[in-house]
């Protein structure tokens, strides 16, 4: 089947013998001599104890080359899963402020994505992520470099530590990305603070067009209406941690397709996560909850219809992917034939 991801971090798909060789490359001293050493250390608990460990492992990072190769090696992986479009967000803050400038970091990414269009057929975008832990000076800093490779990048998220740092302290950075002809999504993560009022603030105030995350609008009689009227994409990860293989919130992810809303699967960061790449989070999904074929085949058609890209021929490889899925799996309900038609405007076949 084939399958689109609109919610994974390119630095989150820094496995741990890439790192390793980096590492050697780049004088990096690391405090494991090998591969499978690393992967035993992946531990956290939490958002904050993630952070630390994922930003921890960009230090490796320090040349276009090693930004292509985490990059390309990414696309390799999931084309083989049959992964045809997507969508990656990209750090800068975390490179710029040690030092690596913007041009080195995108330069070698986009090298990889031509590289892999070309070569394996994999189409894909970049989405700039605003590290909301940061100040919004440097948000916008960010923000204004991005504008010399606007045609590279398709839109701009909010990601890194929620707590203390709502969609609103952004306000002004994402209208300025708005007018720059950006799309605009935010993280609304898992258990954190003031979860519900900052996914309102992402529809109300910022006026995003997804929400990375979102498990918290289930909360809310009021959010779950007003998600599904606007058709809102919500990009559920259901990973696992290394210490733990069951998928984390698979069960939110079955009722918010039953209660009709437009959610997608994704992998985040699967060189952190025990879920690994796409196939397997869908697959381990399916199995912990019960999906039915025809649930997902709606997630695949949820990410293709969500996708951010225009008009073209883009946009008609996409078309015939949702055409092939609906022939894969064949939906008799009504109810959903309709409700899948409004998205995005796209027609059926």
């Amino acid at each position: 089947m084939p399958k689109a991801e609109l919610h994974v971090h390119v630095e989150g798909t820094l496995e741990p013998e890439l790192r390793v060789r980096l590492a050697e490359r780049n004088g990096v001293e690391l405090p494991y001599r090998t591969a499978d050493e690393l992967a035993a250390s992946y531990a956290y608990q939490d958002l904050s104890s993630f952070l630390a460990l994922y930003f921890s492992g960009m230090d490796v990072l320090r040349t276009e080359q090693d930004f292509f190769e985490l990059t390309y090696a990414y696309l390799q992986r999931v084309h083989a899963q049959n992964v045809v479009y997507t969508e990656m967000h990209f750090d800068p803050q975390a490179h710029t402020s040690r030092g690596i400038a913007f041009d080195t970091v995108i330069s070698g990414i986009r090298r990889a994505q031509e590289m892999a269009q070309d070569e394996l057929g994999i189409r894909s975008q970049l989405i700039l992520g605003i590290l909301r832990d940061m100040s919004a000076e440097s948000a916008m800093e960010a923000l204004e470099q991005s504008l010399a490779y606007r045609d590279w990048i398709v839109g701009v998220g909010l990601d890194s530590d929620e707590k203390g740092n709502p969609p609103v302290k952004f306000r002004e950075v994402f209208e300025r990305a708005r007018a720059e002809g950006y799309k605009l999504t935010m993280h609304c993560d898992h258990l954190q603070e003031n979860s519900v009022e900052h996914i309102r603030q992402c529809l109300d105030v910022i006026g995003v067009d997804r929400i990375d995350h979102g498990y918290h609008v289930l909360d809310d009689e009021g959010l779950i209406d007003d998600v599904r009227r606007r058709h809102m994409c919500l990009t559920f990860c259901t990973t696992s941690n290394p210490s733990d293989p069951a998928p984390r919130r698979a069960a939110e992810l079955k009722r918010a397709l039953e209660l009709g809303l437009n959610v997608t699967v994704n992998t985040d960061d699967p060189a952190y996560m025990r879920s690994y790449y796409l196939s397997e989070v869908l697959l381990n999904t399916q199995q912990a909850v019960g999906l039915s074929r025809e649930q997902v085949a709606e997630l695949a058609r949820n990410a293709f219809r969500s996708a951010w890209i225009g008009e073209g021929r883009g946009r008609r490889t996409l078309m015939t992917c949702i055409c092939h899925i609906k022939a894969l799996f064949p939906i008799c309900s009504t109810t959903l034939r309709v409700r899948n038609l409004a998205f995005q405007g796209l027609p059926m076949s």
